[in-house]
Protein backbone atom coordinates (compact mmCIF):
# COMPACT_ATOMS: atom_id res chain seq x y z
CA UNK A 1 0.00 0.00 0.00
CA UNK A 2 2.82 2.24 0.88
CA UNK A 3 4.13 1.71 -2.67
CA UNK A 4 1.34 2.83 -4.02
CA UNK A 5 0.88 6.22 -2.50
CA UNK A 6 4.83 6.65 -2.61
CA UNK A 7 4.22 5.83 -6.82
CA UNK A 8 0.97 8.04 -7.41
CA UNK A 9 2.79 10.82 -5.56
CA UNK A 10 5.86 10.44 -7.63
CA UNK A 11 3.94 10.65 -10.58
CA UNK A 12 1.40 13.37 -9.34
CA UNK A 13 5.21 15.66 -8.45
CA UNK A 14 6.85 14.38 -11.87
CA UNK A 15 3.66 15.66 -13.99
CA UNK A 16 3.68 19.27 -11.91
CA UNK A 17 7.37 19.71 -12.53
CA UNK A 18 7.41 18.76 -15.97
CA UNK A 19 4.15 20.41 -16.94
CA UNK A 20 5.90 23.59 -15.56
CA UNK A 21 9.05 22.98 -18.15
CA UNK A 22 6.16 23.99 -20.41
CA UNK A 23 4.83 27.15 -18.83
CA UNK A 24 6.13 30.59 -20.05
CA UNK A 25 5.55 33.71 -18.86
CA UNK A 26 5.09 36.78 -21.30
CA UNK A 27 5.54 40.11 -19.46
CA UNK A 28 3.54 42.92 -21.12
CA UNK A 29 3.03 46.56 -20.17
CA UNK A 30 -0.31 46.23 -18.66
CA UNK A 31 0.15 42.56 -17.25
CA UNK A 32 1.49 38.76 -17.38
CA UNK A 33 0.62 36.35 -19.62
CA UNK A 34 0.69 32.74 -18.98
CA UNK A 35 1.49 30.46 -21.79
CA UNK A 36 1.26 26.76 -22.17
CA UNK A 37 3.65 25.04 -24.90
CA UNK A 38 3.27 21.97 -26.90
CA UNK A 39 5.83 19.71 -26.96
CA UNK A 40 3.84 16.84 -27.83
CA UNK A 41 2.49 18.68 -31.05
CA UNK A 42 5.46 21.21 -32.03
CA UNK A 43 8.58 19.55 -30.66
CA UNK A 44 11.50 21.56 -32.60
CA UNK A 45 9.36 24.69 -32.68
CA UNK A 46 8.62 24.82 -28.95
CA UNK A 47 12.81 23.96 -28.35
CA UNK A 48 13.13 26.78 -30.50
CA UNK A 49 10.92 29.34 -28.41
CA UNK A 50 12.71 27.85 -24.84
CA UNK A 51 16.26 28.68 -26.20
CA UNK A 52 15.27 32.42 -27.73
CA UNK A 53 14.04 32.78 -24.76
CA UNK A 54 16.69 31.68 -22.36
CA UNK A 55 19.07 33.37 -24.28
CA UNK A 56 16.77 36.84 -23.47
CA UNK A 57 16.36 37.32 -27.30
CA UNK A 58 12.72 38.50 -27.39
CA UNK A 59 12.87 40.68 -24.53
CA UNK A 60 12.36 43.89 -26.25
CA UNK A 61 10.95 42.71 -29.30
CA UNK A 62 8.19 44.97 -30.77
CA UNK A 63 4.58 43.70 -31.82
CA UNK A 64 5.29 45.02 -35.54
CA UNK A 65 2.23 43.74 -37.07
CA UNK A 66 -1.01 43.60 -35.10
CA UNK A 67 -4.84 43.62 -36.70
CA UNK A 68 -7.81 44.20 -34.70
CA UNK A 69 -9.77 41.11 -34.99
CA UNK A 70 -7.03 39.00 -35.98
CA UNK A 71 -3.73 38.61 -34.46
CA UNK A 72 -0.50 40.32 -32.76
CA UNK A 73 2.79 39.33 -34.47
CA UNK A 74 5.90 39.71 -33.02
CA UNK A 75 9.02 37.67 -32.27
CA UNK A 76 12.08 39.32 -34.89
CA UNK A 77 15.01 38.90 -32.83
CA UNK A 78 17.32 40.91 -35.85
CA UNK A 79 15.39 43.50 -36.23
CA UNK A 80 12.48 43.89 -34.16
CA UNK A 81 14.42 44.25 -30.71
CA UNK A 82 14.13 47.46 -29.26
CA UNK A 83 16.89 47.22 -26.92
CA UNK A 84 19.47 46.67 -29.73
CA UNK A 85 21.59 49.27 -31.99
CA UNK A 86 20.32 47.35 -35.03
CA UNK A 87 16.60 47.98 -34.24
CA UNK A 88 15.09 49.27 -37.46
CA UNK A 89 11.15 49.09 -37.48
CA UNK A 90 10.64 49.43 -41.05
CA UNK A 91 12.48 46.12 -41.26
CA UNK A 92 10.90 44.63 -38.13
CA UNK A 93 8.77 41.17 -39.49
CA UNK A 94 11.72 40.71 -42.12
CA UNK A 95 13.91 39.14 -39.77
CA UNK A 96 14.66 36.28 -37.67
CA UNK A 97 17.14 34.11 -35.36
CA UNK A 98 20.89 33.47 -35.99
CA UNK A 99 19.39 30.06 -36.02
CA UNK A 100 18.43 27.60 -39.43
CA UNK A 101 14.52 27.57 -40.37
CA UNK A 102 12.48 25.04 -38.90
CA UNK A 103 10.53 22.41 -41.16
CA UNK A 104 7.09 22.80 -40.42
CA UNK A 105 5.08 20.98 -37.85
CA UNK A 106 1.36 21.40 -38.54
CA UNK A 107 -1.14 19.69 -36.70
CA UNK A 108 -4.80 19.48 -36.21
CA UNK A 109 -5.33 21.96 -33.14
CA UNK A 110 -7.73 24.79 -34.27
CA UNK A 111 -6.06 28.62 -34.32
CA UNK A 112 -8.52 29.67 -31.71
CA UNK A 113 -8.91 32.98 -29.24
CA UNK A 114 -5.26 32.82 -27.47
CA UNK A 115 -3.44 30.28 -30.13
CA UNK A 116 0.45 30.96 -30.59
CA UNK A 117 1.67 30.00 -34.18
CA UNK A 118 4.88 30.52 -36.06
CA UNK A 119 4.50 33.32 -38.84
CA UNK A 120 6.55 32.11 -41.96
CA UNK A 121 6.86 32.89 -45.29
CA UNK A 122 4.86 31.39 -48.39
CA UNK A 123 7.62 28.66 -47.70
CA UNK A 124 5.77 26.33 -44.58
CA UNK A 125 9.64 25.19 -43.87
CA UNK A 126 10.64 28.86 -43.10
CA UNK A 127 9.25 29.53 -39.38
CA UNK A 128 12.00 31.15 -37.15
CA UNK A 129 11.78 32.79 -34.43
CA UNK A 130 8.44 35.15 -35.00
CA UNK A 131 5.22 33.91 -34.46
CA UNK A 132 1.64 36.03 -33.64
CA UNK A 133 -1.16 35.05 -31.09
CA UNK A 134 -4.94 35.24 -32.15
CA UNK A 135 -7.50 37.51 -31.13
CA UNK A 136 -10.40 35.52 -32.12
CA UNK A 137 -10.57 32.24 -34.24
CA UNK A 138 -8.89 31.82 -37.63
CA UNK A 139 -9.41 28.42 -38.77
CA UNK A 140 -8.17 29.43 -42.45
CA UNK A 141 -4.50 28.95 -40.95
CA UNK A 142 -5.69 25.47 -39.52
CA UNK A 143 -2.63 23.01 -41.01
CA UNK A 144 -1.04 25.73 -42.14
CA UNK A 145 0.82 27.33 -39.67
CA UNK A 146 2.71 25.41 -36.71
CA UNK A 147 0.36 25.95 -33.65
CA UNK A 148 2.94 25.71 -30.53
CA UNK A 149 1.16 26.93 -27.40
CA UNK A 150 -2.03 28.83 -26.31
CA UNK A 151 -2.24 31.60 -23.77
CA UNK A 152 -3.92 30.02 -20.66
CA UNK A 153 -4.05 33.07 -18.05
CA UNK A 154 -3.94 36.82 -18.88
CA UNK A 155 -5.37 36.94 -22.62
CA UNK A 156 -7.13 40.25 -21.36
CA UNK A 157 -3.64 41.70 -21.19
CA UNK A 158 -2.97 40.38 -25.13
CA UNK A 159 -6.04 42.58 -25.96
CA UNK A 160 -4.54 45.49 -24.66
CA UNK A 161 -1.99 45.64 -27.19
CA UNK A 162 -1.58 48.49 -29.60
CA UNK A 163 -3.29 47.91 -32.38
CA UNK A 164 -1.68 48.51 -36.45
CA UNK A 165 -3.30 50.11 -38.97
CA UNK A 166 -4.52 49.50 -42.94
CA UNK A 167 -4.77 46.11 -44.18
CA UNK A 168 -1.14 44.60 -43.08
CA UNK A 169 -1.74 45.73 -39.45
CA UNK A 170 1.74 47.45 -39.13
CA UNK A 171 2.17 49.78 -36.04
CA UNK A 172 3.10 52.82 -35.53
CA UNK A 173 5.25 53.13 -31.69
CA UNK A 174 4.38 49.65 -31.15
CA UNK A 175 3.84 47.73 -28.14
CA UNK A 176 6.66 45.15 -26.89
CA UNK A 177 7.49 42.01 -25.40
CA UNK A 178 9.11 43.31 -21.45
CA UNK A 179 10.25 39.55 -21.35
CA UNK A 180 9.57 36.09 -22.27
CA UNK A 181 10.53 33.38 -19.88
CA UNK A 182 10.16 29.93 -18.63
CA UNK A 183 7.97 29.58 -15.54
Amino acid sequence: MIKKIFFIFFLFFFNITFAEENIMILKLKDGDVTIELFPDVAPKHVDRIKKLASEKKYDGVVFHRVIDGFMAQTGDVQFGNSNLEKFDLRRAGTGGSEYPDLKAEFSDIPHERGTLSMARSMDPNSANSQFFICFKSAPHLDRQYTVFGKVVKGMEFVDLIKRGQGSNGEVDKPDKIISLSLK
